[in-house]
């Protein structure tokens, strides 16, 4: 099992979304779409364990309260290894310190965070691309490149088995 601490999108981010993955599938690009068990949803993860205990990771989620709803501002597409391309967020010193507390949060019960969620080496993103040759990168950029900027708001926020798209959704957004 991997879970995610997720923050998801309003339905006017989600569609929107949703609409650059299909953009990107009609090119023959694979996106979160049809990517494994082909429950994905539009969001941006706070942490991704690699090894953790459900229910100590549901219970710290549920006392982090919530923080309110809050936009992410997209000015780009970036990169990550294995063609995997994502539309980038600002890292304002808020969702910083937001990412932060829930790290530590759900450190705190045991859990391994990977290594790119670590406070001070995560970048917010909202996953694009599952995996593209580098040479089919430049129509991932003529896709999304047309749409931006473009503000995202997260007014939600859940746990998700990654394995299988479970969702636990949570009372707040942390």
């Amino acid at each position: 099992m991997a879970l995610a601490l997720c923050l998801l999108l309003d339905p006017a981010s989600d569609r929107l979304v949703r609409a650059l993955w299909r953009r990107l599938e009609e090119q023959g690009v694979p996106t979160l779409l049809t990517h494994t068990h082909g429950r994905h949803v539009p969001h941006l993860s706070y942490a991704v364990l690699l090894a953790a205990e459900q229910e100590a990771v549901l219970s710290a989620a549920a006392r982090l309260g919530d923080e309110g709803p809050l936009e992410v501002a997209v000015q780009g597409v970036v990169v990550f290894p294995r063609g995997r391309a994502a539309l980038a967020g600002s890292a304002t010193a808020a969702l910083a310190t937001r990412q932060a507390r829930v790290v530590e949060a759900l450190r705190a019960t045991g859990a391994v965070v990977h290594r790119h969620y670590e406070p001070g080496h995560w970048m917010p993103h909202v996953s694009l691309t599952t995996g593209v040759a580098g040479a089919r990168l430049p129509s991932v950029v003529d896709a999304v490149s047309d749409r931006l900027p473009l503000t995202l708001r997260c007014d939600r926020a859940a746990v998700i088995d990654t394995t299988d798209g479970t969702t636990w959704g949570l009372d707040g957004v942390p």
